[in-house]
């Protein structure tokens, strides 16, 4: 039990440095510069450099719709859904363990861990570039049958700043 507690305390302790930086960044200027004004920054943010070194440490939530989780996901990533996000059903994940949400670029993963938030949970952030940036940083993303080049895209306005991997629509 202590051996949990210290690991946790040093991922939180990890997640806290990655704020304290000089802002988060993503690969692409442009991308980074919708990001800085399309999302509110009114929670922690955790850029896809620091989610890896902590990944398997911490609760991986999927703010999107059912149909774009289904086409992939972050590995071991739970889904919680954004239009119909069932917060009863996340109220059963400890509230002091780390909590990463995302979203395709991190805005529908922002007000969910706003949410959170508001419910109690103490240790949570949302994924600066979603898993756009995740993709886009040559990570695996995977759906029921394993590793897969797909991602969905949302649509084709914000399916620009996805780079890499086979863009999906539907």
């Amino acid at each position: 039990m202590v051996t949990k507690v210290k690991k946790y305390i040093a991922v939180a302790g990890l997640l806290l440095f990655t704020v304290s930086c000089t802002g988060q960044k993503v690969q692409s200027g442009a991308y980074n510069l919708m990001l800085k004004t399309a999302l509110s920054h009114s929670v922690t943010e955790i850029s896809v450099d620091s989610l890896q070194q902590v990944q398997d440490s911490v609760i991986l939530l999927d703010a999107r719709s059912p149909e774009e989780y289904k086409v992939s996901h972050i590995a071991n990533a739970q889904f919680v859904g954004y239009e119909n996000f069932d917060s009863l059903a996340v109220a059963k994940l400890y509230r002091n363990r780390p909590v990463v949400v995302y979203c395709a670029v991190g805005y529908r993963s922002e007000k969910i861990s706003e949410k959170l938030e508001e419910m109690g949970f103490t240790n949570v952030s949302n994924l600066y570039g979603g898993i756009f940036e995740w993709k886009n940083r040559g990570n695996t993303v995977v759906n029921e049958t394993g590793p897969t080049e797909k991602v969905h895209a949302y649509n084709k306005t914000w399916g620009i700043w996805l780079r890499k991997g086979e863009k999906v629509y539907n």
